[in-house]
């Protein structure tokens, strides 16, 4: 139903060489959403309604980039759990996932409710969200 791979990991099993090729890639396999993770660029987010770009957030001091890539699955599928819909859930992901890169270790960032929705508020995008 979802796959969430990073941008040269799906390269590697598509051999797609956009987000855009790769999603297409999955959708065309009868996956149902496919979410190619951009790193700090945010996120690619695919499905039959179509597709979005979905910025990243920004962050002053990356401290360790161990843990992002979970965190952002947290998010992303934590919000698919509660009916989301996937430009949101990869919204929730990236933030998750630039929240964890500013702290040491694989899961000392990760946030609770209140502290995810508090991030959320302050945190800035990038640029938006475009979905055609």
């Amino acid at each position: 139903d979802l796959v969430m791979p990073g941008l040269a990991e799906g390269q590697l099993l598509t051999g797609q060489s956009t987000a855009e090729g790769i999603a297409n890639f999955y959708l065309e396999k009868g996956v149902s959403q496919v979410v190619v993770k951009l790193g700090s660029q945010g996120a690619f987010v695919a499905s039959k309604e179509g597709f979005a770009t979905i910025s990243g957030f920004e962050v002053e001091t990356v401290v360790d980039t161990v843990g992002a890539g979970d965190g952002f699955a947290v998010g992303v599928i934590s919000a698919l759990l509660e009916g989301m819909s996937l430009s949101e859930a990869a919204r929730r992901g990236n933030a998750i996932g630039a929240r964890v890169v500013q702290f040491p270790g694989d899961c000392d960032g990760l946030p609770n409710r209140i502290e995810l929705d508090e991030y959320v508020r302050r945190g800035s995008l990038s640029s938006g969200v475009v979905f055609v």
